[in-house]
């Protein structure tokens, strides 16, 4: 007799919402909850090790999905520069920074990072020269290795710059502009739901609408004053009109984010980024909406909260 094999069942919508939603929060929960720690060592040390944790397994995913697609890239270098550029920031915000005669000058850390890209695609480049299965395909390999590497740790890494920021509390910026995406996410999924009728671009997400566009501008907008004014003594330079604006700066910079990553995943012909987290989706699933925001996040601190 043939044995019963029970069938999975298909997540609906919300139930896809609702766990990545829970996944999101339990996963910056914890990166919130070592930037905030009473040991040294576990807000700076452990907050890098999550970082690196985060990068390493979106550049896994990210070529991941290249690979589908059968383009060619190098995933060991792409990764290694990964790390070496998030190690670099770190060792250079927390090391090399506060003691040295250009503290008070964040921009000096861009700077810093610009040498290391600029390491790396020469590096890219003459590893392109060595190598004997990308004959003819030197242009697709450096192009997506180097985007995997902007998309991932490049962006990420302004989480660091922003809790490292001189001068301020950067932790409080960090859990300000987490709050906002994420709020950014469950008023689109909320109004969309609710009202949702006519599509945004259907071609990459046919479940986004416009409705739920405004939905999240709308409640991120919210969010964003509510916590001005609960953390008016924390966030400095932030007043009811930053507060607007950031919301809905980052509330649109969200749901690009979230396009975006629906357009690498529409082109590998995937409907989760990786299996991280199984029936929700990967680590590039939760991190979508954040990479964009965190260098907006950065340069409105940098140029016009404190500038």
């Amino acid at each position: 007799m043939a044995e019963n094999i029970p069938v999975p069942v298909a997540l609906t919508k919300g139930q896809i919402f609702v766990r990545r939603l829970s996944s999101t929060a339990f996963l910056w929960t914890i990166v919130l909850a070592a930037i905030f720690s009473g040991s040294p060592f576990v807000r700076q040390y452990v907050f890098l090790g999550l970082m690196l944790l985060l990068a390493v397994l979106g550049l896994l995913e990210f070529y991941g999905l290249v690979e589908r697609r059968n383009f060619v890239c190098f995933r060991f270098w792409g990764i290694a520069n990964g790390v070496l550029l998030m190690l670099a920031t770190f060792f250079y915000l927390t090391v090399y920074l506060p003691g040295s005669r250009f503290s008070g000058q964040p921009a000096r850390a861009n700077d810093f990072e610009s040498a290391v890209l600029v390491l790396f695609v020469l590096g890219l480049c003459l590893r392109e020269f060595v190598s004997k299965k990308n004959q003819g395909n030197a242009l697709t390999a450096i192009s997506m290795t180097l985007l995997g590497l902007m998309y991932v740790p490049w962006l990420l890494n302004f989480i660091q710059k922003i809790n490292f920021f001189p001068g301020v509390d950067g932790r409080f910026y960090v859990l300000y502009f987490i709050i906002v995406t994420k709020f950014s996410d469950v008023g689109a999924y909320c109004t969309g739901s609710l009202f949702g009728r006519h599509k945004m671009i259907p071609r990459i997400s046919p479940g986004k609408t416009w409705e739920g566009f405004v939905g999240a501008v709308v409640v991120s907008t919210g969010c964003s004053v509510g916590l001005a004014y609960l953390l008016r003594d924390r966030l400095a330079g932030m007043t009811v009109t930053h507060a607007v604006i950031l919301g809905v700066i980052l509330s649109v910079a969200a749901v690009v984010g979230d396009l975006i990553e629906s357009l690498f995943k529409r082109e590998a012909g995937v409907k989760d980024s990786g299996r991280f987290f199984p029936g929700i989706g990967g680590i590039l699933d939760l991190l979508d909406s954040l990479l964009f925001n965190a260098p907006l996040m950065y340069l409105y601190l940098r140029h016009v909260l404190t500038g």
